[in-house]
């Protein structure tokens, strides 16, 4: 008998102040605005369902608005809450507390889908993107930001030997515990063992340097970095990609019901405060209009 693979490492942010000790006030409105400007570049012009893994406390929510309806996912119930407080009960939104690894989905409900400042924390990337694989549709678009472990800055170090590892290395580096940098070309061709084709790569964040940040002003660093993108050279701390879905796949866009247990992959269903599993009878909690699928309901009786 074949031995269940052991599950990955989580980070997880539960309970943390993730939004006001990193975010908010707190000296990083250039990143935030030249994320937005990478990820509007490459998001199609509308679209039926997008799925934002690692949503967060919802900080880049609302660039999807020509989605018809966008499905809010993150590991963190209370980061979850926070963004539920910022973007409100809007029908358009679905929050999902759930494991990336276990994605509970049916195949082919997303016609695109969104990961932003997360796969550096995924120890298991190939795990990862074959579950977004699975839940997107023929012809969807996936956006991926990664770490670059090629950036300027750790070029520099490691030619003067102030880092030990090596940005040119293939492998992944982990420099703290569950923090990752990447390769481009590790993750490019993670995506396309996936069933992803790279269409477009952009460098992103070049000047993400305290003193830069306090001398220069944020328009002025904004309005470069922004020129930069268009260079494709891939020397950023932060690289944004966009691949398209390749091979065949199941399309169940048109289906009203998009979850399936993450466990056994069966059809799950509602019942009062809860998400039953027609297949193997385990029950997931619904908590204030968040579907929690980070434990069973099993024992909450």
């Amino acid at each position: 008998m074949t031995k269940p693979e052991p599950r990955p490492r989580i980070c997880d942010y539960e309970g943390s102040n993730y939004r006001t000790e990193f975010w908010e006030n707190r000296g990083r409105n250039y990143e935030d605005r030249v994320e937005r400007i990478a990820l509007q570049k490459l998001l199609p012009a509308k679209g039926k369902r997008l799925l934002e893994i690692g949503a967060g406390f919802g900080r880049l929510t609302n660039e999807y608005k020509n989605f018809e309806q966008v499905v809010v996912l993150d590991y963190s119930l209370s980061q979850l809450q926070y963004a539920q407080e910022t973007l409100g009960r809007d029908p358009r939104y679905i929050y999902v507390a759930a494991d990336a690894y276990k994605l509970p989905f049916r195949p082919g409900v997303f016609d695109a889908a969104t990961m932003v400042r997360v796969i550096h924390h995924m120890a298991s990337v190939r795990t990862v993107l074959a579950q977004i694989r699975r839940v997107l549709a023929p012809n969807s678009t996936f956006i991926l930001e990664h770490a670059n472990k090629r950036n300027l800055k750790a070029m520099l170090r490691y030619a003067l030997r102030k880092q030990t590892w090596d940005p040119n290395a293939f492998e992944p580096v982990e420099f703290v515990e569950l923090n990752f940098d990447f390769h481009p070309e590790y993750i490019r061709q993670e995506l396309q063992a996936a069933g992803f084709t790279v269409q477009q790569r952009i460098p992103v964040s070049f000047f993400r340097l305290g003193l830069l940040k306090k001398s220069v002003s944020v328009n002025l660093l904004v309005k470069l970095d922004s020129l930069l993108q268009k260079t494709g050279w891939l020397a950023a701390p932060s690289i944004f990609t966009r691949s398209g879905t390749i091979g065949t796949s199941v399309n169940n866009l048109g289906l009203s019901a998009i979850f399936a247990c993450p466990e056994c992959g069966g059809d799950l269903e509602r019942a009062g405060n809860e998400m039953v599993c027609r297949k193997d009878g385990h029950r997931w909690a619904v908590r204030d209009g968040i579907y929690d699928f980070k434990a069973t309901a099993d024992n909450d009786d």
